[in-house]
């Protein structure tokens, strides 16, 4: 700080501090009002890939082939499956359900249409299909049918006949869809050519109708998914149900959003009561760092309400990691003002906070601006939530700096005084000590031992893997979990993949030579053309040609060890002729086609078939859970022999679906790995040269930093535990954050050397005061890192945990081998 920067904050701060705070409290009501409209976010757009050209093609398909969001409730009774004793609280459970005003369409075995079971010709049975609700029907036999049948075995029954779903179809929201499809035409327009003034007003009018129209969806589907689980709950007498589909688990991710800011919160703010009130006994030396933590909070919660920014899964933990930064910050104000209320007792109050200010608002700011690069660096990820969680803590930690040194020394001149300590502050932690007399007489070892333990880091980064399962991600005690691995195991996959297969249009299946025998070019050339038209055209299109190339895909699909259940148009087509005996051909496919009634073919063929784009869809679910699934692997090889084994044209085949997104993600996090700690590394090296001037220092103060994230990025490759959206950003936070314990520590070596001019001496003295200060803050973050362990969500425990560990790594590392660096470089002189 300047002095005249020093003489400006002198007099609008610390001698008006009534003033300021006067000035803090208005902020604060301002923000605090707008924290009315702080967010919670946890659709699948909030865990996608920005800018992902398999996502646009994904929407695409979907505005092709619509769908209904769709609620999953299996069911595994207590007694069989197709005994009166499982069937009628079946029957009872699904009449319940369709009586929610969300729920469209509810289909179980009840409703499955049984065409093998009878032995009734499938011409007459398609006027009057039967099904297990029928009076008469043979159950053993409609048993058999269902668990072996194309479409339905691993759909709404398991293969061994125990387990059976209810899938529960909700309402279309069209006004919301219609909102969505504008949004993102938009958004891609102004990404690849830019919008109009008139486009820019359409966008931001839309997406604010959209984000009103999307949490009033959310509040609905709240409601009607408790009032399914409501519904639900009795019948567990009869056995085991679980609740699954996509609109369950964004709801469940909600409350586990919103229960996960609660418990860090309020976790954090007990467990720095505990903190302080152990390293400083008093109760000022408490009620300091709490304000200032409650009070940055409470201003980003309103700042996050203010531009409608909304919090995810990912994010969540962004109000614990600030105020463990909050605090931290405190502590190096508090020790530094403690030490200078010892060692100058005269001086008074102004006096005191003012040079405590000046001395540390310097070290205090670089640290700032390096977890600030810590954090930033994660937008260079290009994973949506990442980059949210990397500029909202940005955000926040320039808040946390402001309020350090504008809440925190305003409240301590009203406070007055503290009470001063005759002689020296007697540690109450000797740890940082005994370091000190560890790093002078064992310093060769200190050194090797960070060798040694750099290289087995390498071998396990390079060990580092991306495959893990969406399953996984949650605690195997919460209804996620459970429904998702049930449908997995039981009910043939999770994980959509979608392959579209386009035909070209082939009017030589309704030509013949004959036909064309005496005609003049123009008339062949008319002919030709009203044959393609024919071969468009419903009644034509489903040739044997066709049916055999679809049967091809789904044979090779399903016989994938990967891939669970299978459906296409060739799922139906085989129940026709597994009930007639044998192969249909062309003109019995088409009469099919025509006497289907409509619901079954909105149901049967219409999900599986683009007639007026000549395309056919084969829906596939991969078996997310089993240990060796290799995602990247396997959308490669269904690439490679659809075109090399089967024979198709590259550019007739498209292999999409969520398996396709949800590994675009996994895929990128090695990229983004590299990225975001070459961000932070830059950002830093640069601070640092800015900070010390000097190329030696700066490598002193970031080698022994990188030692932490080194360490945990190698134990997680040799241990096994794959890398994902949380654990990708702990290798840039803890450089990030921990550089800062050097920024501090070398500041503080330099100042306290240039007055004795002996560097173990100096090693001494500033292990007993920044050393301590460092250690009191660091194993603040390690504890509220730790307080992560409390989620449901997996991914938010490992990057708890293992940025506790690294956290902890480089404490010792700031207090051994930097130290060590600087006696063995002497860059003082």
């Amino acid at each position: 700080m300047t002095s005249r920067t020093a003489q400006v904050y002198d007099a609008l701060v610390l001698r008006n501090p009534k003033s300021v705070l006067a000035l803090l409290l208005a902020v604060l009501t301002f923000f605090g009002y707008h924290a009315q409209n702080f967010k919670l976010d946890a659709s699948a757009d909030s865990l996608l890939l920005e800018d992902d050209a398999d996502l646009n093609l994904f929407r695409t398909i979907h505005e092709r082939y619509p769908s209904k969001p769709l609620l999953i409730v299996t069911y595994t009774p207590d007694a069989d499956l197709f005994s009166d004793q499982a069937l009628e609280p079946l029957k009872q459970l699904r009449d319940e359900l369709k009586k929610v005003d969300s729920i469209e369409s509810a289909f179980t075995i009840l409703d499955a249409p049984l065409l093998i079971s009878s032995d009734v010709p499938i011409q007459k049975l398609i006027e009057d299909i039967p099904s297990l609700e029928t009076p008469g029907v043979d159950r053993a036999r409609a048993q058999e049918e269902l668990r072996t049948s194309p479409v339905y075995r691993n759909l709404i029954i398991s293969p061994d006949g125990r387990t059976t779903a209810l899938l529960l179809e909700l309402a279309e929201e069209r006004d919301y869809n219609n909102l969505f499809k504008s949004r993102n035409e938009l958004r891609a327009k102004r990404r690849n050519a830019g919008l109009s003034d008139e486009e820019a007003r359409t966008l931001e009018r839309i997406t604010a109708e959209y984000d009103r129209a999307h949490e009033a969806l959310n509040a609905r589907r709240h409601l009607d998914i408790q009032r399914i689980k409501d519904i639900v709950a009795p019948y567990r007498q009869h056995g085991v149900l679980h609740l699954g589909g996509v609109p369950m688990i964004t709801d469940d991710m909600v409350t586990f959003v919103r229960n996960d800011l609660i418990v860090f919160g309020g976790g954090v703010l007990a467990f720095l009561v505990i903190v302080l009130t152990a390293i400083f006994r008093e109760v000022r030396w408490i009620v300091l760092p709490l304000l200032s933590c409650v009070y940055a909070g409470l201003i980003m919660i309103g700042v996050l309400g203010l531009i409608g920014w909304k919090v995810t899964v990912i994010s969540s933990n962004f109000l614990a990691l600030m105020l463990i930064i909050t605090i931290s910050m405190n502590i190096h104000l508090i020790v530094r003002y403690r030490q200078l209320n010892r060692d100058r007792p005269e001086d008074d109050q102004l006096a005191l906070v003012g040079t405590t200010a000046i001395k540390m608002v310097k070290p205090c700011l670089y640290t700032a601006l390096t977890t600030i690069m810590g954090f930033s660096s994660l937008v260079v990820s290009g994973i949506k939530p990442v980059i949210d969680f990397g500029w909202m803590m940005s955000a926040g930690l320039a808040v946390t700096f402001a309020t350090s040194f504008l809440l925190f020394p305003a409240m301590l001149m009203v406070m007055g005084k503290a009470r001063s300590r005759p002689g020296p502050d007697r540690d109450r932690f000797l740890f940082p000590a005994y370091l000190a007399r560890l790093t002078e007489t064992r310093g060769t070892a200190i050194m090797v031992l960070a060798v040694i333990l750099t290289a087995v880091s390498a071998i396990g980064i390079t060990q580092l893997r991306v495959e893990n399962s969406f399953i996984d991600y949650f605690s195997d005690d919460t209804e996620i979990y459970r429904g998702l691995k049930l449908i997995d195991e039981e009910l043939g996959g999770t994980t959509p993949l979608e392959v579209l297969v386009r035909f070209e249009p082939n009017p030589d299946d309704l030509l013949t030579p004959e036909d064309l025998e005496g005609l003049t070019e123009e008339e062949i050339e008319m002919e030709m053309e009203y044959a393609r038209e024919r071969a468009a055209s419903p009644q034509y299109w489903f040739t044997v040609d066709k049916i055999d190339r679809i049967k091809e895909i789904h044979d090779y699909l399903d016989g994938h060890p990967d891939i669970g259940k299978v459906l296409s148009l060739a799922s139906t087509v085989r129940i026709a002729e597994f009930s007639m005996e044998k192969e249909l051909d062309g003109i019995e496919l088409a009469i099919l086609y025509t006497k289907v009634p409509p619901r079954g073919k909105k149901s049967l063929i219409e999900p599986y078939v683009s007639v007026s784009d000549n395309e056919a869809r084969l829906l596939a679910r991969v078996v997310d859970s089993k240990p060796d699934l290799r995602r990247k692997e396997l959308l490669e090889t269904v690439r490679h022999d659809l075109v090399d084994k089967l024979g198709y044209e590259e550019k007739d085949v498209i292999v999409s679906g969520l398996l396709v997104l949800y590994n675009n993600m996994l895929q990128s996090l090695f990229a983004s790995q590299i990225k975001t700690i070459g961000a932070v590394m830059l950002g830093i090296a640069i601070m640092f040269l800015v900070l010390f001037r000097s190329v030696v220092l700066s490598a002193i103060g970031i080698l022994p930093n990188m030692l932490g994230a080194v360490t945990v990025l190698g134990f997680m490759g040799l241990a096994g535990i794959p890398m994902d959206m949380m654990t990708i950003t702990i290798a840039a936070i803890t450089i990030g954050i921990a550089v800062d314990n050097g920024i501090h520590y070398i500041y503080r070596f330099r100042e306290e050397y240039a007055l004795n001019g002996s560097y173990v001496e100096t090693l001494h003295l500033c292990h007993s005061n920044i050393g301590q200060a460092v250690f009191y803050t660091t194993m603040t973050i390690i504890f509220g890192f730790s307080i992560l362990m409390l989620s449901n969500f997996i991914p938010t425990i490992y990057f708890g945990v293992l940025t506790a560990a690294a956290m902890f790594i480089a404490l010792l590392a700031a207090l051994t081998v930097l130290p060590r660096l600087i006696l063995m470089w002497r860059p003082f002189g």
